[in-house]
């Protein structure tokens, strides 16, 4: 019998990568019978992702590494919409990803192999790669690294486009999306959505069409947090592909930032290690989360004025001198301000107790993982959505903004007192409620991925999938 064999093309950002890696791991754990091919495209930036896939790679000698050749950026007018920059960026390298497949395919077929290509696993804005997979009579699956209530919203934009032939706007009424019991303000959706000219929008509605054409997609959540959500997307009036739930998928280690200093966190461990369980605030807002001087000012009158204990991660560290005057004085011994973090270890300290998060969802599934309640405070992508799913439909978080998005739509400045309340919302008596339900969901995404876990048995089902593929 033919062993099934994968091939990976994760699109270059750091959430991105680190995920589907994480799940490509998660797959090889899991049946002895699967090998996977990464196929890696350079990130149109400076990054270290290159050294962290190398490494993990060199870890699991059932994945073997391609680095695909560098094409040339997309001109720089495109960054008015990252998404619709990623996506030209993309669709550049389909040359390379044929010819590399070509290559594959011969190599396996000159040498007897027993191994057989099953399938593309494409991160959703690879989805230009389906096409290339058609040319070689292979299946695609998409590995969402979000969540199964964005997965509703992309399912749901070719409609509404079709229908309407446009962005969303800001005074357009609220969309009643069909796995949401609550309407779905707008000013929650991504950026993109609400943006027609830079070609955001555009980009969007053209990768979610392509959500049809593929055998499968992977959801990085599990069915204890969404029920309702994946439950849409199976039976008899489901009419789409095989929605897989497989999470949470979480890199238990982080990503080494080069620019982390291990002498300076270690005494920030120290600092931790002599504080009450649950008494720290987190503050972190992701690899591009960023402030201007007015915000950071407000952030650090309503820390100060909240009375709690903080760590906080401010990127990039030249807004330090952004602070107010006299504030690192005045919070010594209370509090700390670094650089970056290594965010999973820093959730996983039983002295933090909550957590101010832009709502990536890769934090969001780190901070369940580790039972730690959230303050949303989202910025840009998807996270506004995310957010919304957190408080309104899931209650697992405490709001502060659902709908802020820096200084682009809707953008506006978040006062101290906001900030203040919201810290103490999330460390007093108010969220009790909120926290029971965090730790409930703690044990809950454990569980679904242990053996006879919700997680381990749909994978396992999709495994079952790969090899009647190549049967």
């Amino acid at each position: 019998m033919k062993k099934p064999e994968l091939i990976f093309i994760p699109a270059p950002g750091v959430g991105h990568v680190i995920s589907a890696l994480e799940f490509a791991a998660r797959l090889l754990g899991h049946d002895p019978r699967i090998s996977i091919t990464v196929l890696a495209i350079k990130a149109p930036f400076s990054s270290h992702l290159d050294a962290y896939t190398k490494s993990l790679v060199a870890s699991q000698p059932r994945i073997a590494l391609i680095d695909l050749p560098p094409v040339d950026p997309p001109p720089p007018e495109l960054l008015r919409s990252v998404e619709h920059y990623v996506t030209v960026y993309i669709e550049s390298y389909i040359p390379h990803v044929q010819r590399a497949v070509g290559e594959i395919q011969s190599s396996r077929s000159d040498s007897g192999s027993d191994r057989s290509v099953a399938g593309f696993v494409l991160d959703f804005f690879c989805t230009s790669m389906i096409d290339v997979a058609d040319g070689f009579s292979l299946p695609s699956y998409i590995y969402l690294t979000s969540n199964a209530h964005f997965l509703d919203l992309m399912f749901h934009l070719p409609a509404r486009h079709d229908q309407i032939g446009r962005e969303a706007r800001l005074s357009d009424p609220d969309l009643p999306l069909p796995n949401f019991a609550n309407p779905v303000p707008v000013s929650v959706l991504p950026s993109a959505v609400l943006d027609g000219e830079a070609g955001g929008y555009a980009a969007y509605v053209k990768l979610a069409r392509r959500f049809r054409d593929v055998r499968g997609i992977m959801v990085n959540t599990f069915m204890e947090l969404e029920r309702s959500a994946l439950g849409s997307f199976s039976g008899g009036s489901w009419d789409g592909p095989a929605v897989y739930a497989v999470g949470p998928v979480i890199d238990p280690k982080g990503v080494p930032d080069p620019s982390l200093d291990r002498a300076h966190w270690e005494k920030i461990r120290e600092w931790l290690d002599e504080q009450p369980p649950s008494s720290v605030v987190f503050l972190c807002f992701g690899s591009l989360g960023s402030f201007d001087a007015d915000q950071v000012k407000e952030i650090a009158s309503g820390i100060e004025r909240s009375g709690h204990k903080f760590l906080w991660s401010l990127r990039p560290e030249s807004s330090q001198s952004q602070l107010p005057v006299g504030f690192l004085e005045r919070m010594r011994g209370r509090g700390i301000i670094c650089g970056w973090t290594p965010q999973v270890e820093v959730l996983g300290h039983a002295a933090i107790g909550g957590f101010v998060s832009h709502c990536g969802w890769n934090s969001i599934l780190e901070s369940l993982w580790y039972g730690v309640p959230i303050v949303t405070w989202p910025i840009y992508a998807e996270q506004q959505l995310n957010a919304f799913t957190m408080v309104k439909e899931l209650g697992l978080a405490v709001e502060l903004r659902l709908d802020y998005k820096g200084q682009g739509i809707g953008g506006h400045l978040v006062p101290a007192e906001e900030i203040e309340k919201a810290v103490g919302r999330l460390m007093g008596d108010d969220a009790a409620e909120t926290r029971k339900k965090v730790r409930e969901m703690r044990e809950a995404a454990r569980n679904a991925v242990k053996e006879g876990g919700s997680s381990y048995d749909s994978i396992g089902r999709l495994i079952q999938d790969f090899i009647n593929s190549i049967e």
